[in-house]
This record gives C-alpha cells, structure tokens and sequence, in this order.
C-alpha cells in the first residue's frame, strides 16, 4: 500500500515544487495556450493573467512593451494610443511586477529611451532600485529631421531592494575588423588583462539585429528579439531553475532561451500565442553566438 502511494504521489510532488504553473492560481487554468517541462504560457492581456501570479514568487521579469509607435502587432494589441493613456497602463504593469518580485529580484524593461525615463521615474516611486541603464545599440530606423541619429534602445535594471543574484560578464576583447588585431583600449597592460575578457559595460553594441529568417519567425513580421539580449540579462540576473517571467511575450524569445539555460518561465501574450507555441514545440529557429563568459 505505502509503494501504490509513493508512486501516485510522486508527480503531484513534482508538480508543485518545480513546476512554474504551482506558483499560478487554480482559476488561471482556462488561460492556458502552451506548457512545457519548464514553463506555462497563457494567452490573454497580462493585467488579466497577473492576479493569478503568486506575490513573491519570481526572481527575474523581463518586458519588452509595445513602443507605442503605431505599429501592426495584431488586432488585439492598440499600439496608438494617447501618451497619457501608453504610461498609465505601464504603470498598472509595472506595479503588478514589482508585487510577483521575491526580494532581490531583477525588473528589466526594455523600450525607446522616451518612455524609459517615465518608466525609470515610476519604479523608483514604486520604491525599486535603480542599478543600470543600459544603452543597446542598434540601427533600425532611418535619420530624423531636426534631431540627432536614434542608434539605441534602453534596456532599464532595477532590483527589488538589493540584488539576489548578479553574475559578471565578461566579453571578448575588441578586435579590428580589417586587420583582427586587438583594439588597445584597456590601458596598454595587456598581461595584466583577465584571460575571460573584459568588464561588460553598461553599453551593449554587441547585440545583432533579428533581420534573417534563420532567426526570425515568418508568421510574426513584427520585430523580434535577439536571443543573444535575453541570454545576457537571464545570465546576470538568475540561477539555474530561477524563475522568469515574461508578461509580453512577443514571439517568444525570452522563453526560448529560458529553455536553453534550463530557467523556468511564466509567459502571457494576447496577440502571438501561435508563433510562441510553434517557436517552443517545432520551430527551427537559431540562437545568436555568444561569446560571454558568466562568472559565478
């Protein structure tokens, strides 16, 4: 009899301990478009899909909001809507990220540096702290009259309280493209230099455009992320079997590399469920090389 309870148990156990769904109210079930070994998707708005979340339940959020820039995400996403209206409802989300946080956990959000300064100034309010504002730069948009070149996106760090868990990066020394030599920029110590790398700064030109198929979604034209930015903030921010949490979900790239990296995830997406569900179950589609060497 004891050997008929172990083994009817045993997955409930599992269940609940390590799965990412455990940490999801019963009631969210219905919500359901996709699960894994490692994560659950649910396909709705995520103000609808946050009260289920445990609070104090997740050790890195990661977000990439629609920029307001009208933009075709689909009938379901309104991405032209008056200013007012774009930052009150950031701030309805980024209120329920702040309550799912554990202590020490990491809020990433990234988006145009316009809506990052508001964003910035609404997480300290919310008492969060701010520990970087990273410069990603690429090249995406033509020049605009009158103003200077935009070449970067802002990709915001905050922590609930002080961090749990950082990991330093280091990356590959410069090299010229034209010749392959080092670019000497770091003093001219080269013995003195770490055999991993350097520091990883606070501006990230290093990030390549998801511009080829082979690491693009055809049913999704929308941009998409490259692997290589998630695989970096999921990096220094998490541990293995760390809990992630991607409210916009996109096209799935913050839970493809979860996957990678052996993360658990909870996702909400209202408009692509289908190009996640394919990315994570069948898609072809490759990851970025990286070359970050991660510490710890």
């Amino acid at each position: 009899m004891s050997t008929q309870l172990t083994e009817t148990r045993a997955p409930l156990v599992v269940e609940r301990r390590w799965h990412p769904s455990a940490l999801c109210a019963p009631e969210s079930t219905s919500l359901k478009a996709f699960v894994t070994e490692r994560g659950v998707l649910f396909n709705g708005d995520c103000l609808r899909v946050f009260p289920y979340i445990e609070a104090e339940s997740v050790h890195t959020v990661f977000a990439d909001p629609p920029f307001n820039l009208a933009k075709n995400y689909g009938e379901k996403v309104n991405d032209d809507i008056p200013d007012r209206e774009y930052i009150a409802w950031c701030k309805a989300w980024l209120a329920e990220c702040e309550r799912v946080l554990k202590p020490g956990g990491a809020l990433f959000v990234y988006n145009l540096p316009k809506w990052n300064v508001l964003v910035g100034s609404i997480l300290t309010e919310q008492g969060m702290h701010f520990r970087h504002w990273i410069a990603v730069s690429i090249k995406l948009s033509l020049p605009i009259p009158g103003r200077l070149y935009p070449a970067h996106y802002s990709l915001l760090y905050y922590t609930k309280g002080k961090p749990r868990t950082f990991h330093k990066i280091r990356t590959p020394i410069l090299t010229c493209r034209h010749c392959g030599g080092e670019i000497r920029d770091y003093g001219g110590h080269r013995e003195a230099m770490n055999p991993n790398g350097v520091n990883l700064t606070d501006v990230w030109d290093d990030i390549p455009p998801v511009r080829h198929w082979t690491f693009q979604s055809r049913q999704r034209t929308a941009n998409q992320l490259s692997t290589k930015l998630l695989d970096r903030v999921i990096q220094i921010s998490t541990d293995d079997d760390d809990v992630v949490l991607d409210p916009l979900g996109g096209s799935g790239t913050t839970f493809d590399v979860c996957e990678r990296l052996q993360r658990y995830w909870i996702g909400s997406e209202k408009e692509s469920c289908d190009v996640i569900v394919e990315r994570l179950s069948s898609s072809p589609l490759c990851p970025h090389d990286s070359e970050d060497f991660v510490e710890g």
